[in-house]
């Protein structure tokens, strides 16, 4: 019986630690699925938000664009180039010239006027952030409308009346669209729209996510039944409970083990000491014709022992920890080097890095990133500096004279993930870059869901008027291809032509594409996400 007690109180250290870390992961696993439920529901709060503003944005540069050409009165001809400006814009349903007190002079369409069950007084409309827009509900027998006021002199003012589509809302993952609503809504809480499956149905015990814009009068809801959240993207639970009980099992022989673990951001440095970060690159391409025209570098760390870790993995403790930017110029110099014969023999191809907003704003940003290109040897015009939106720019005046700067040495500027990240129009056009990159969002469903064409279309018809160049992300099909273009799209990056490449591979790639056009890519690297 003695001996047998140091085995029976070892079975019950291994129980009793395989007991609290099953408790430990049991409370680890829900606590992250509720979590990344709520950060999901978020975000599609954040994506209905952005759209709102869009069409806002859309309403306001229509009418700015009317008031500068003087079609701001009620003579025929410029009722006849209102009723044209209208009609190439379906979002917008009548543009109507009204008084300082908001009563309507005249309208694009007087038919339209017959609709209206009720028109907002000034007073109870609601001003922008800017103080020259004003927003308000356009109460009609076809459903509600959104009035957007620009004023013109102290005389008149245009209104723009936008449509509210319910696809536009229809955003929710198969699983709670029977289950949940959308609302888009004034800050006064009049609503303007809605999406659900079910009107007269009401919802058991929801619970609601909600965003209020910081430019507009908006506020967008997402309710969703608490019951339902308990079946959705629980995927992850049992995978963290078998990890949890195993750990439980193995904790005597951690503890026994002495080495130091210095943790991830030591690693990351020994990663940046021995040159382990490698540039892939992922070609973009012409829609028509398929002719790669310029890439885009991408960070992937290759471990000595040949194993791949993913961007996902180490990207954002990268940028938390300020790694990112010695990581940035590592990255560029490499691909410079590689790329330099490339770069030399033709001048238009364009080679395109990733910078965080804190890195842009860094001191000598401007300075390095020009030493850096000249070192290599490479004409400044064929980089193009991609601005992530990962983070906010906080101090926009100070980004737009970092962007002037670089425009003024002749680098190019693009805003990465427009649609979803967190620039409005109004700060894109204060920013001053050169180009756009509609996120890959939309164009999954470019093919499928209306609104996401009305948006696109919308963003073209703002980058010409801001004279800015659009590049389509996330290019997977030939359907894709000829829905972007149709939206007035010139250039893509995507699967469908390469996913990221190592330089070796990208090399071949761009013999292939010089010698047959358009190439058909695929193969291991394939699976390396960006």
């Amino acid at each position: 019986m003695t001996l047998r007690r140091p085995n029976l109180m070892l079975a019950a250290l291994v129980l009793a630690s395989t007991a609290a870390f099953g408790l430990a992961g049991h409370l680890a696993a829900t606590s992250f699925i509720h979590h990344q439920q709520a950060r999901q529901l978020d975000e599609l709060t954040e994506v209905v938000l952005r759209r709102s503003e869009f069409a806002v944005d859309f309403a306001a540069a229509s009418l700015d664009d009317l008031a500068g050409k003087g079609f701001a009165n009620c003579d025929g001809a410029a009722l006849q180039a209102v009723r044209l400006h209208v009609y190439q814009r379906s979002a917008v349903k009548d543009v109507r010239l009204v008084n300082p007190d908001g009563s309507v002079i005249c309208s694009a369409y007087s038919e339209t006027l017959e609709f209206d069950k009720g028109w907002a007084d000034r007073r109870d409309m609601l001003a922008s952030r800017d103080k020259k827009l004003f927003l308000f509900r356009v109460e009609q027998f076809g459903g509600d409308a959104l009035g957007v006021l620009r004023d013109i002199d102290p005389k008149t003012a245009l209104v723009a009346i936008l449509g509210i589509n319910a696809s536009l809302f229809d955003i929710m993952p198969a699983e709670l669209r029977a289950h949940s609503e959308v609302l888009l809504a004034l800050n006064n809480g009049e609503k303007l729209g809605e999406f659900m499956l079910d009107p007269d149905r009401a919802l058991p015990l929801p619970t609601g996510f909600e965003k209020n814009s910081v430019r507009y009068p908006l506020r967008t809801t997402i309710h969703v039944e608490r019951a339902v959240l308990s079946t959705w993207n629980t995927e992850a639970y049992w995978p963290a409970m078998a990890l949890a009980l195993a750990l439980g099992v193995i904790f005597g022989i951690l503890l026994a083990r002495s080495r130091r673990t210095e943790g991830p951001v030591a690693d990351l440095d020994r990663a940046l000491a021995r040159g382990e970060f490698k540039p892939y690159f992922q070609p973009i391409f012409d829609l028509e014709t398929g002719a790669i025209k310029g890439c885009e570098i991408l960070a992937r760390w290759l471990r000595e022992d040949g194993s791949v870790v993913p961007p996902m993995n180490f990207i954002p403790l990268a940028e938390s920890s300020g790694r990112i930017q010695a990581m940035t110029w590592h990255l560029l110099e490499r691909a410079l080097s590689d790329l330099r014969p490339h770069l030399r023999a033709n001048k238009d191809f364009k080679l395109s890095l990733n910078v965080v907003p804190k890195h842009l704003l860094s001191a000598g940003f401007v300075e390095t990133l020009r030493r850096t290109v000249l070192s290599a040897r490479i004409s400044a015009r064929q980089i193009v500096v991609e601005v992530t939106e990962r983070d906010e720019l906080d101090d926009l005046v100070r980004a737009a004279a970092v962007v002037a700067e670089l425009r003024e040495y002749g680098f190019r500027v693009a805003i990465d993930d427009v649609g979803v990240g967190h620039s409005g129009l109004s700060r894109l056009k204060g920013l001053g870059a050169n180009t756009i990159k509609i996120d890959k969002f939309f164009v999954d469903t470019i093919t499928i869901d209306a609104s996401t064409t009305a948006i696109v279309e919308m963003l073209v018809t703002l980058a010409k008027d801001l004279h800015m160049s659009v590049v389509a992300e996330g290019v997977e099909t030939e359907e894709q291809v000829r829905a972007l273009m149709a939206c007035g799209v010139q250039e893509g990056q995507g699967y469908l032509v390469a996913a990221p490449l190592p330089f070796a591979e990208f090399l071949r790639l761009l013999a292939g594409d010089e010698a047959h056009g358009r190439p058909d890519v695929s193969g291991p690297d394939a699976a390396l996400v960006a």
